[in-house]
């Protein structure tokens, strides 16, 4: 009878095999059933997302941003503190890395609350910032994975000025909500107009036709945390907890009805 040394490891237990190519599906779907079990436990239903630079730091020309997004992320933790116990509790979440993502979970940190960082392995820049509790600091591989993350909690998004990253996930809201992909509405604010309307020409998108008026609705503007704290509070109506509360995707079959639910 062999003894269990000279057994083959388990497929779960073998390293060589998991970081394969192969198992690609295997590591795609840990990125999802790992984070999802860490919110249940954590009871996390709800959360108010930060997307920014990483670069931008206090006394930069931008610098102004950073503490901004630090005392708008105060703010709002405050705010969600103050609601009854029986509704979501809103949870800032960042890209757990710094400047902007540091800002807001810093601010988080100081108002008492706990805060999300979805930091993505990167050769450079991407390190997770010190404001972030244990528990909910997450590391992934995938930006597909990580911008579900992003998307499937959010109650609401706020964009300061930012790079490519930004962009990117910015736009990738603004789709899912112009293409009725989400079955809530998330309310996006643009904080820092000028620095908006300068990096995307939103009318000139409308007036070659790209874009349909009515999506110009899709966010709003707000310069200064007590501004963006009042859309926040005029759009996010007082919800019963779920666990967790995800924004399910719409199906085919519903999207092909003449007036799709919300």
């Amino acid at each position: 009878m062999k003894n269990s040394s000279d057994l083959p490891p388990l497929a779960y237990e073998e390293w060589e095999f998991l970081e394969s190519d192969p198992a690609r599906p295997l590591r795609i779907l840990a990125e999802y059933l790992e984070p999802l079990e860490r919110f249940r436990r954590a009871g996390v239903h709800a959360t108010v997302v930060f997307f920014g630079s990483a670069r931008l730091q206090p006394g930069d020309p931008l610098g102004r941003y950073y503490e901004e997004a630090r005392e708008l992320a105060r703010l709002i933790t405050q705010w969600s503190a103050s609601l009854p116990e029986h509704v979501h509790r809103y949870v800032v979440c960042s890209g757990g890395g710094g400047g902007i993502m540091e800002a807001a979970n810093r601010g988080a940190h100081e108002a008492g609350g706990k805060s999300i960082g979805l930091n993505i392995s990167l050769p450079r820049e991407q390190h997770p910032n010190p404001y972030i509790p244990r528990e909910l600091l997450f590391e992934f591989h995938y930006f597909f994975m990580r911008k579900l993350w992003f998307a499937h909690l959010a109650r609401a998004l706020i964009a300061f000025p930012g790079g490519f990253g930004t962009l990117d996930e910015l736009t990738e809201i603004l789709t899912l909500a112009q293409t009725r992909k989400l079955s809530r509405d998330i309310p996006v604010i643009l904080y820092g107009p000028d620095y908006w309307r300068e990096i995307v020409n939103f009318e000139a998108l409308k007036r070659h036709g790209v874009i349909s008026p009515e999506d110009l609705e899709l966010f709003e503007f707000a310069d200064s945390p007590a501004e963006a704290l009042k859309i926040l509070q005029r759009r996010l109506a007082p919800e019963p907890r779920e666990m967790p509360g995800f924004a399910h995707s719409q199906v085919r079959r519903r999207l092909a009805e003449p007036n799709p639910p919300a």
